[in-house]
């Protein structure tokens, strides 16, 4: 659906019509900004919020049928109407939290806990609204076998492709922060849109895990920081009887190379400082491009002491299945 709307907002753009004047100002903006993006989750929130039903009923997300090419011209007006809206909206990161992506903290955290024995502070820099911070309270379906509590909300299927790490690790959250320079309150009324409006309103399986995550929020505490990643760890260190683990996914896209080199310090000197019964955890779910190009997500681990960098999984990009090494 958003394939074809946006085929049909480019050639808007190359005539000159609205879609270049709402995107006025921002014509030098890198990929990283996911620009597009921005522009679609500010016509969705409009219509989750009931403002426009004649773009609604071509919206699955509120019971409408995805018919892109009978809803461009709607799609269109909605931009010519709420120009000023939608432009204000763009200034600001899209904020999805996919909560697919746990599947793939799960099977590190549990390589992880296999490996040191201890209980997991767990970190997490861009965390939004910090639903992966409740990654333990969601049910993955590994095929023959399952992982979670039986009654949650949130169902992640299928989780992984193959076997995967241990699912007897002896796997224990001690703690739960997590920063974003505008964090989300994933169990007001408010947040919930605000994440909804960003994903894409004909899969309705990324929009009833998001729906169940938030459910999850409201029961399962998770203590959230309004800032940066490189000033929230500026003083990370190990922690006596547990394991420090600093994770992320798809989220270095939108940190400046300085900032990440700070942060990249931050680890390093904690992970020096790391013991066997303090050690020092960086779990990361990123892209990156190979020899020719085609950009692989891929599931990393570097554990202190120690240290050495691995690669432990691939996944698409909203982080099912995980296939791992």
């Amino acid at each position: 659906m958003y394939a074809e709307l946006l085929t049909e907002a480019a050639a808007d753009v190359a005539r000159g019509g609205v879609v270049a004047h709402v995107l006025s100002g921002h014509e030098d903006a890198p990929e990283r900004a996911a620009l597009a993006l921005r522009l679609l989750g500010a016509v969705h929130r409009l219509v989750l919020e009931g403002r426009v039903p004649e773009l609604a009923v071509y919206y699955p997300s509120v019971g409408g049928t995805a018919d892109p090419l009978k809803a461009w011209p709607v799609f269109h007006r909605v931009l010519e109407t709420h120009e000023a809206e939608i432009r204000a909206r763009l200034d600001a990161p899209p904020q999805t939290n996919e909560v697919g992506r746990s599947a793939p903290l799960l099977g590190g955290l549990l390589r992880i806990a296999a490996e040191t024995r201890l209980p997991v502070r767990l970190l997490e820099i861009g965390t939004s609204a910090g639903l992966n911070l409740r990654f333990d309270h969601f049910r993955y379906d590994l095929g023959s076998r399952v992982y979670g509590p039986a009654v949650s909300p949130v169902l992640l299927s299928p989780a992984w492709t193959n076997s995967g790490p241990p699912l007897d690790a002896p796997l224990e959250v001690a703690e739960r922060i997590g920063c974003d320079p505008m964090p989300i309150d994933g169990a007001s009324p408010e947040g919930r849109l605000g994440l909804l409006s960003y994903v894409w309103p004909d899969q309705p399986d990324r929009i009833a895990r998001l729906r169940g995550a938030c459910e999850v929020a409201e029961r399962v505490p998770a203590t959230l920081v309004r800032a940066g990643g490189a000033d929230f760890l500026a003083d990370l260190a190990p922690a006596e009887g547990v394991v420090t683990v600093v994770w992320h996914s798809i989220m270095r896209q939108y940190v400046t190379p300085a900032e990440w080199r700070t942060i990249e310090g931050s680890l390093s000197r904690a992970g020096e400082a790391a013991t066997p019964r303090a050690p020092v955890a960086h779990l990361a779910f990123e892209p990156r491009r190979d020899d020719d190009g085609v950009v692989i997500f891929e599931v990393t681990l570097r554990l202190w002491p120690g240290g050495e960098p691995r690669v432990i999984g691939t996944a698409p990009p909203h982080g099912l299945p995980v296939t791992w090494n």
